[in-house]
């Protein structure tokens, strides 16, 4: 495992890294202080949190547009781009980027790190199940569950839309969500480490509620935070729209806006495409306009 390095808190880092959750020594320690927020509205915390495995997506992204459009992928686009983890990579390889997002400080993250290495600022405030390109772009991406915050079958179906509108003939589009496995026994509970500099957060993320009638996943997320002059502990609640494999093969049928050319899972191997069943949870769909 890499080292973590010294960064300035208030730029994004490529170096981010997950470290084991040191052992408890019995040290008694002040209770931190609590407070309740949206992590999106602090895009330094939410990028460390949810950008330290840019990596295997940033090669997968790759690997699939190599292998499904070879040569032809110079373009993209990044519905609900958040800060901007992606865009940047794939912009520093010599792609055309761009995306949007609902939340304006995110957006204004996402530019001020494309400004930092020498990229157009290309981010916009924007609703990913309203919107339209001036130009159509080769390849869409929305890699982990931002799709799953469209609460209604229509709004998942207008995104659906717009991708395709926004995408040349043929285009790709790689959709990543977690599907609900078709069983009794769902229950989501993920809690790691992560480090930049002397930034440090432990993320707990756990389902405190789950409404299969209603389609609806509740979660709740503590983040506790330590800085070098500040030790708190931050609540969200996250409400997703949940998918079987029945529900999603349903939602593209009713769209019919493209092809699903493969199937993967979050090991992101693209030697090892998936078969969805009735147990699968993580995937990504490679999706080609129709």
């Amino acid at each position: 495992m890499p080292a973590a390095h010294d960064a300035s808190q208030d730029q994004a880092s490529d170096d981010d890294v997950l470290v084991p959750i040191p052992p408890d020594h019995g040290e008694v320690e002040p209770a931190p202080e609590e407070v309740r927020a949206n992590l999106y509205d602090f895009p330094k915390y939410y990028d460390l949190v949810f950008g330290s495995d840019w990596k295997a997506e940033y090669d997968f992204l790759l690997e699939c547009f190599d292998k499904y459009r070879p040569g032809k992928v110079k373009t993209t686009f990044e519905p609900a781009c958040g800060t901007g983890r992606l865009m940047v990579k794939l912009g520093k390889a010599g792609l055309a980027v761009a995306g949007n997002d609902l939340n304006e400080k995110a957006v204004a993250f996402c530019n001020e790190r494309l400004k930092r290495h020498g990229l157009p600022e290309t981010a916009v405030v924007g609703d990913m199940a309203d919107f339209k390109l001036q130009k159509p772009v080769d390849a869409c991406f929305n890699m982990i569950n931002s799709f799953r915050h469209l609460g209604s079958e229509a709004e998942a179906q207008s995104h659906l839309n717009c991708v395709a509108d926004a995408l040349k003939p043929g285009g790709l589009y790689l959709l990543g969500l977690h599907l609900t496995p078709e069983d009794d026994d769902w229950e989501g509970e993920e809690t790691w480490h992560a480090r930049r500099g002397q930034l440090s957060i432990i993320s707990d993320l756990r389902t405190t509620d789950f409404d299969r009638s209603k389609r609806m996943e509740t979660l709740g997320m503590t983040f506790n935070i330590t800085t070098p002059t500040r030790h708190f502990v931050m609540r969200d609640t996250m409400h997703y729209r949940t998918y079987t494999r029945k529900e999603m093969a349903e939602l593209f049928s009713s769209v019919d806006r493209f092809e699903i050319l493969e199937t993967y899972d979050f090991c992101y191997d693209i030697e090892e495409p998936i078969i969805i069943d009735e147990l699968t949870e993580d995937v990504v769909y490679v999706l080609r306009a129709k």
